[in-house]
């Protein structure tokens, strides 16, 4: 299930999976389904993200 999270003003929708947020709830679904389904990320989805956490930031 995607979170949405304010960064900088923005609300990202984050994949739960991996971690990433995009500016769209549909591209964090493709995320999500991709990542469960396969256990890795899509270059062609990730490419769309605006953000990307790092390794000790908590949500």
């Amino acid at each position: 299930m995607v979170k949405k999270k304010k960064v900088n003003d923005q609300t990202v929708f984050l994949c739960e999976i991996c971690g990433l947020g995009y500016s769209n709830k549909e591209t964090a679904k493709q995320c999500e389904q991709w990542c469960r389904k396969t256990g890795t990320c899509s270059i062609e989805i990730t490419k769309k993200a605006v953000y990307i956490p790092t390794p000790f930031t908590k949500e």
